[in-house]
């Protein structure tokens, strides 16, 4: 198992001074703070669940008329996009114009269809980790569930056989090795905002600490 309290301060530490991994980029398309890569940096709490497309399961639920529980088939059978977008990590490095392929979000949701009350989500995953976000994060196009990334399928290191991808967010609120979306009337934080992160997690508005 791993040194869970050290794994933690350890990345809130690289939040706040800075990956120095690359080179600065003053391009428009990078937030203040944040530092270009191409490498695609692994950055996780050191724990990849034991989960594959033959036990993988997407399960929709809560306030929503219709529950879904969608095996990697049923996935499939969705209509399949591909978007690019960037990438922003909350331990300052940004990858651009990372080509997601998968479903998007918001036909997920047409599915389920979530009830009038239904205001928020926590997202879950296979690993126990836990973030939320506003339902309407994930009404934009560029909100995809993932099973692909920079032409091939997602490593489980990077968070595979899927993970969601909500671009104008910092990438923790990008939940690796999604097992499940729970609908709710009011914002329950997850994992990382209750240890200090920002709820909202806006890389333009360097929104990293509860405190900023």
């Amino acid at each position: 198992m791993p040194d869970w309290k050290k794994l933690i301060t350890s990345k809130i530490a690289l939040a706040k001074k800075g990956n120095q991994a690359g080179k600065p980029n003053a391009n428009v398309r990078i937030p203040a703070g944040q530092t270009e890569v191409r490498n695609f940096p692994r950055l996780d709490l050191g724990v990849v669940p034991d989960v594959t497309i033959q036990n993988w399961h997407l399960r929709v639920y809560g306030l929503v008329e219709h529950e879904l529980n969608l095996d990697w088939q049923a996935f499939q059978a969705l209509e399949q996009v591909t978007d690019i977008s960037d990438f922003h990590c909350v331990t300052r490095w940004s990858q651009l114009d990372m080509d997601w392929q998968g479903v998007r979000a918001h036909d997920i949701l047409a599915l389920a269809q979530p009830k009038e009350t239904a205001r928020f989500v926590i997202l879950h995953s296979y690993d126990g980790y836990t973030t939320n976000l506003p339902l309407e994060a994930l009404l934009d196009d560029d909100v995809i569930v993932a099973h692909s990334v920079l032409g091939a399928p997602l490593t489980p290191e990077h968070g595979g056989p899927v993970r969601l991808v909500v671009p104008k967010r910092y990438a923790w609120k990008s939940a690796k090795w999604l097992e499940a979306i729970e609908f709710h009337a009011f914002d329950r934080p997850g994992f990382w905002e209750v240890r200090g992160y920002h709820n909202e997690a806006d890389p333009w508005l360097e929104q990293r600490f509860s405190d900023d």
